[in-house]
């Protein structure tokens, strides 16, 4: 669906910023609100937000570091940087429900400021991503975490070679628009951003099990989407967010990888739209 993207701008935290919109009332104080992993930024989403539009205001930022965002050496980059950056930006939005759609990083940012602020969340959709117990780090994030070869390997980073990689985690096509645009937001600022944001952040395992005491006591309706072929974040961390999100719905993906709503924009549509749609008050949607 192509419903229109409004775009604008904000500052939070220090960091000025993109934000897409879509929805008919672009000042409902509930929305859904979608967050971008690495290397990601909020255009990931435009496609999802045409179909989740007809039901309420969508919104998806870039965040700092990433997209069109600031991207100053001396930000904070890390999981608890990345959602108090999340939380004044949707103060500023006038955001007071929030029905979170997060996606790889977009994960611990998201899931941290929903423990921080649990009253103003509605619900969750993970996509590939979420509490990620007993999960060790890839072979890609040791480089990234490990000084020196973590720069080297940024600095060697180029189009091609970029394109490659993120081709080999997806076993169905990954449209060359989208590999296009992603390597062309891998400025710099962007590469320097994912070193210190990994450098920042603890062994996976470490922070998910505190992270997983402070979630289990909500039962907000969950929705879980994961491509099968994830080479990054295995499919059985699927299965895994029920011993966090008990009344968690899990819909797997045949042959997606770590971009499903880019290899399979559809079937994602097909998982989420009726999701929200009834969280959003829309009960006559399948």
């Amino acid at each position: 669906m192509n419903a229109p993207l409004h775009e604008s701008h904000l500052s939070a935290c220090g960091i000025r910023t993109r934000v897409l919109q879509a929805g008919a009332n672009l000042r409902a104080t509930e929305a859904v609100v979608l967050v971008h992993g690495n290397p990601g930024s909020g255009e990931d989403w435009a496609e999802l937000m045409g179909h989740l539009a007809p039901y309420g205001r969508a919104i998806a930022l870039d965040m700092p570091g990433f997209g069109k965002a600031d991207k100053p050496s001396d930000y904070p980059y890390s999981v608890e940087g990345g959602a108090s950056f999340l939380g004044e930006a949707l103060k500023q939005l006038g955001v007071s429900r929030a029905h979170l759609v997060l996606h790889d990083f977009g994960g611990p940012w998201g899931l941290m400021w929903a423990a921080m602020s649990p009253l103003s969340v509605g619900s969750l959709t993970l996509i590939n991503t979420g509490v990620l117990l007993g999960y060790r780090w890839h072979t890609m994030a040791r480089i990234w975490r490990t000084p020196i070869l973590g720069e080297l390997q940024q600095w060697l980073t180029h189009r091609a070679g970029f394109k490659w990689v993120l081709r080999k985690g997806s076993p169905r096509a990954l449209p060359e628009a989208f590999l296009d645009r992603m390597y062309d937001d891998l400025d710099t600022g962007t590469r320097r951003a994912i070193l210190k944001l990994y450098r920042a952040t603890s062994e996976p395992s470490q922070g998910a099990e505190l992270l997983a005491k402070l979630l289990r006591p909500h039962r907000w309706p969950t929705l879980v989407v994961w491509g099968d072929a994830d080479p990054y974040l295995p499919v059985p961390l699927a299965e895994r967010q029920k011993d966090v999100f008990a009344q968690a719905e899990v819909v797997l993906l045949p042959g997606s990888g770590h971009f499903p709503f880019a290899d399979n924009p559809e079937a994602v549509a097909q998982a989420v739209t009726p999701f929200l749609a009834r969280q959003l008050g829309h009960a006559d949607q399948p």
